[in-house]
Order: structure tokens, then C-alpha cells, then sequence
């Protein structure tokens, strides 16, 4: 799966939330100051060329739709930063974010509360 820019992290983003939507509703979910149609159609062309999205038509327009679901993405996502970053090792990467104090204790049990309850599900 390829990777994504940060401009079309965030067209992703709304597609996931919203299920679809033409680009005119993208732009109404972008924060200030607004990208041009232009420019959001084309970001939106090549998420279709990466195989992310997909399209109905709808009258003279179209409605994109994701084709990648979230979990799919974040987990490639995941574990590229994981291979790339902490040598495939998931402990190194936990270490790091409670040495440099971005994740506490608490949050650390809660996290592992989480795993133990999926896997016993």
C-alpha cells in the first residue's frame, strides 16, 4: 500500500468520517483558510490513481468514496514508523514514548488493559 501525503491524509480523513461525499463537501470539512476546488479535485484524482478512492456518479459530478478503510491504512501506517524508526520492535517504540514522557504510567496500564481485553474477546 503506498504511503500518503499529509494533504491527502486529510482529504482521507473526511472521507472515512463522512462514508463520501463530493468534493464541494470535503472542501465544507477543511479548516480555514479554504484550498481551492481545483486543488481539492486533484488531490482527490490522486487518491482515485492510488487506489484509495473510488467514485459513483451522481449527475454531472461525482461521489468519492473510500476504498481503503481506516484500521487498514493506520496499521500499515503503524507499522512502517514501527520498521522504520525502532527496528520492527513495538517495546522500543513504547519505551521511547515513556522516556520522553509523551505517555504516562496510567495511560501505559490503560493501554495494556485494552490488549488483554481484545485478546480475550
Amino acid at each position: 500500500m503506498k504511503q500518503l501525503t499529509k494533504a491527502e491524509e486529510d482529504i482521507m480523513q473526511i472521507l472515512w468520517d463522512l462514508g463520501e461525499a463530493n468534493v464541494a463537501a470535503i472542501i465544507d470539512e477543511l479548516p480555514k483558510p479554504k484550498p481551492a476546488y481545483n486543488t481539492v479535485s486533484t488531490i482527490v484524482r490522486i487518491l482515485e490513481s492510488k487506489d484509495f478512492v473510488d467514485y459513483r456518479k451522481e449527475g454531472r459530478g461525482h461521489i468519492y468514496f473510500p476504498k481503503v478503510k481506516k484500521e487498514e491504512y493506520s496499521n500499515q501506517s503503524i507499522n512502517k514508523l514501527v520498521d522504520g524508526y525502532f527496528q520492527g520492535s513495538f517495546k522500543s517504540m513504547v519505551s521511547f514514548f515513556v522516556e520522553k514522557n509523551d505517555i504516562s504510567i496510567n495511560e501505559l496500564e490503560a493501554i495494556m488493559k485494552e490488549i488483554n481485553k481484545d485478546e480475550t474477546s
